[in-house]
């Protein structure tokens, strides 16, 4: 859920000048297997150098899963299918970092809307009601295919969102690629009375966590582990 960075790549990042999502091959270590921008961003800030590479991964919600089994399976296959064409293009040691967000209300999964009406559906169900936002998180590290995944979950209480700035909004066009049909971090900010939890998490990206889950792979991240 975010806007683009004015066209810059963040601190770390590793960016070709012909392709804005994804990065030439380059043993830096770590790699994110998303094309997201506000992930690209967020991980950025942390001071490392990173390889972008997207997942292909078509994402299908199992509807038998509880939200934290969704997000969590969905980090995973996506780690995995970049792992896999790291291990067939021979390089060196990696660690592939994947992500998966979901809005959940009432129990019910909300993705991405497939159109406007869509958005402007999912907004009208959000409206004066609290939501949670569920993001997976997964480290497939390479060689080995040793997989290690975490989830975090943050509340999100939205006002009561009138018929007519909703159509507004969603002309913006910024609802079209975020799940739960806004973004936190934008425009969608406006309807957003108060949240718990993390909030980078409803971003996109849970940074605490990911910084638990790097440096538990020996990545040394504001000194540490020295």
């Amino acid at each position: 859920m975010n806007r683009e960075n004015n066209g810059l790549s963040p601190p770390g990042a590793v960016t070709p000048a012909n392709d804005v999502n994804a990065s030439p091959v380059k043993d830096s270590g770590l790699v994110l297997a998303s094309s997201s921008p506000r992930r690209r961003q967020l991980l950025g800030y942390l001071g490392l150098e990173f390889e972008v590479m997207p997942s292909d991964f078509e994402e299908v919600v199992d509807e038998s899963l509880t939200p934290a089994e969704v997000v969590v399976d969905l980090a995973i296959a996506k780690a995995q299918e970049i792992a896999a064409r790291i291990v067939a293009s021979t390089r060196g040691a990696s660690v592939v970092l994947g992500a998966d967000t979901v809005v959940v209300l009432d129990g019910r999964v909300i993705g991405k809307p497939a159109s406007r009406q869509q958005a402007a559906e999912m907004l009208t169900q959000l409206s004066g009601r609290c939501h949670e936002v569920y993001t997976g998180v997964a480290l497939v590290e390479l060689p080995g295919g040793r997989v290690t995944s975490a989830h975090q979950v943050s509340k999100v209480y939205m006002r009561t969102i009138a018929p007519g700035e909703i159509r507004a909004y969603v002309e913006t066009g910024e609802p079209m690629d975020k799940a739960g049909a806004y973004a936190l971090q934008g425009i969608g900010s406006v309807f957003v009375e108060k949240i718990e939890g993390c909030f980078t998490n409803i971003i996109g990206l849970p940074i605490p966590l990911v910084v638990q889950l790097l440096r538990g792979c020996g990545f040394e991240i504001l000194g540490w582990p020295l």
